[in-house]
């Protein structure tokens, strides 16, 4: 029987409801815990103004690289369940939240799905998303340019790295 093999992995994580650092931390210890699933890099947090057109608190963010052996459509399911079960409910579209995390690449998968896109398609525009990742993976390639070389152009006022970590 064949094993499948590890895939480097990369999610991003965010809260701005309730105790914040607490949901991000209980979601990466979920994903260590996770069968398949091996936490190899955890960023720093940082505090991040909203994005988006709903009024909302401040986030906190941080990224993560996994290995895995889920294919792209299973870990996107756990992710999604580990938001549930952190109180996680989708009413409105970039709206406040106990727990967000998305799948951000996937090797160098690209996978396009009604409910999946691999890369995440907003993630070179999102300074919330790049500063945090390019901590943990500055030589990630996306759309052709490395992590580092999108956080360098892109506005990052408003994000604080914190002294707390996950």
């Amino acid at each position: 029987m064949d094993e499948a093999v590890p895939t480097a992995a990369h999610l991003g994580l965010g809260s701005n409801l309730g105790d914040r650092a607490a949901a991000l931390s209980a979601a990466v210890g979920d994903l260590r815990r996770a069968p398949g699933v091996s936490v190899t890099r955890v960023s720093s947090l940082y505090e991040t103004p909203p994005w988006g057109p709903v009024p909302q608190g401040s986030y906190l963010n941080a990224c993560i690289a996994i290995e895995t052996t889920l294919p792209p459509r299973a870990l996107l399911e756990l992710c999604l369940a580990i938001e549930r079960a952190h109180g996680r409910e989708r009413r409105v579209r970039w709206g406040p939240r106990t727990l967000d995390i998305d799948v951000l690449a996937y090797g160098d998968r690209t996978v396009e799905a009604p409910d999946l896109h691999i890369p995440h398609p907003r993630l070179t525009e999102r300074a919330f998303v790049l500063v945090p990742l390019a901590e943990i993976a500055p030589d990630l390639v996306i759309a052709g340019r490395t992590v580092a070389d999108w956080r360098a152009v892109i506005d990052t006022e408003g994000i604080h790295k914190l002294q707390k970590e996950l």
